[in-house]
């Protein structure tokens, strides 16, 4: 029987699942009776009587409230499986610039990429300017106008997701009848009432959730959990129809897209003004979402681009103020209560601002809370 529901291709996905986890609770004890576990998932998907399980579900706050739900070690599993068939196929459809989910990807190569097309922009404009030469004096002074760049996203991006709309884009290219099966019982799952989850977090905080970014709270139908791999990597399908219509019906340039988070720079105002008009009434009539009306702005680029917790320069790259403030505050309530943490907290913040022009203030900060102890004084001789 030709099938992808092997356990050699169970074993993988369990290697995969486990990189970095190795020491979790739930990891523990599904590797525990390994075997048995993998055979048992075997049986489950070539009979097609798997279900998902109970997930966790908890409430982060920073950098925004939002609501997570953890699939169990068993079902992560599964969606690696799924995702390591998925996969490759669609690397060869998505467009270069889709930079969450993939391999070598990531936000650090997506600023890197950001930077690049505003460079190569102010390089454009700057021969366009060299060559108005003579040219009367309005023409030298469109040239140099400026570039722009047009910012936009998605409301509740997550908890927005059509399910069947969803599902008939990996149908329309997927023919393999087991994964669409597969695909099927993962995209249309409800980890808030199939399965009742296990709540980690007060319920005061989920009560903070607007309604429409909750799983508890928005229409059957809609919506994907975010915390999963294979939401990260469906969305990346679903928003995948946006990217060909950018590039291909809009023909933009200079665009990149960071999960529902995504940028155009261009030379022309007017121009990005089109682009978002025709991007918001794609994004309703074909994948039933709406472009957030207040996350979505036209500004010079010369302002920085704010995009995935930088500020971008075609020069230079800053951290967000917010990013730093909350850099700071941490720091501040973790070296009065939990040095270790502390030191774990500084060293994730480090990684950020690598990425970054940001040496004084890295300097700054680590002598602020580990300061380098004096040197004791030798007396002199005499």
């Amino acid at each position: 029987m030709d099938t992808h529901f092997t356990f050699a291709n169970l074993h993988q996905a369990y290697l995969d699942c486990r990189k970095r986890k190795t020491s979790k609770i739930n990891h523990l004890r599904f590797a525990e009776d390994l075997e048995f576990n993998l055979l048992k998932l075997e049986e489950e998907l070539q009979n097609r009587t798997y279900k998902p399980g109970q997930s966790i579900a908890f409430v982060v706050q920073k950098p925004k409230i939002r609501e997570i739900f953890a699939a169990d070690f068993r079902d992560r599993v599964v969606h690696h499986l799924l995702f390591n068939y998925l996969g490759p196929y669609y690397e060869r459809i998505f467009i270069f610039d889709s930079w969450a989910c993939r391999k070598d990807k990531g936000t650090h190569r997506a600023v890197a990429r950001t930077q690049k097309f505003a460079a190569e922009l102010q390089r454009e404009r700057e021969r366009e300017r060299d060559s108005a030469g003579c040219a009367s004096p309005m023409r030298y002074e469109t040239v140099s106008q400026g570039n722009y760049y047009l910012k936009m996203d998605i409301k509740s991006f997550f908890t927005s997701i059509n399910q069947e709309i969803l599902y008939s884009l990996v149908k329309k290219k997927i023919k393999n009848e087991e994964i669409l099966w597969l695909a099927r019982i993962i995209i249309f799952h409800d980890p808030a009432h199939d399965v009742p989850p296990k709540i980690q977090s007060q319920m005061s905080l989920f009560a903070q959730l607007p309604p429409e970014k909750s799983l508890f709270t928005v229409a059957k139908g809609k919506g994907l959990p975010i915390g999963n791999l294979t939401s990260q990597f469906l969305a990346n399908i679903y928003l995948n129809e946006l990217d060909q219509f950018v590039k291909h019906t809009l023909r933009a340039k200079y665009y990149v897209r960071y999960v529902d988070d995504l940028v155009i720079l261009d030379k022309s105002r007017v121009k990005l003004e089109y682009y978002q008009a025709e991007i918001g009434r794609f994004v309703s009539e074909k994948l039933d979402l709406v472009a957030h009306p207040q996350k979505q702005f036209i500004r010079p680029i010369s302002c920085g681009i704010d995009f995935v917790g930088y500020v971008i320069r075609p020069e230079y790259i800053l951290i967000r103020r917010r990013v730093v403030g909350d850099w700071r505050r941490k720091l501040e309530i973790l070296s009065q209560v939990n040095k270790m943490e502390c030191k774990q907290v500084m060293a994730s913040y480090l990684a950020h601002a690598k990425w970054a022009n940001a040496y004084q203030l890295k300097k700054s900060i680590v002598n602020q809370y580990f300061p380098k102890p004096e040197k004791p004084k030798v007396a002199p001789k005499c």
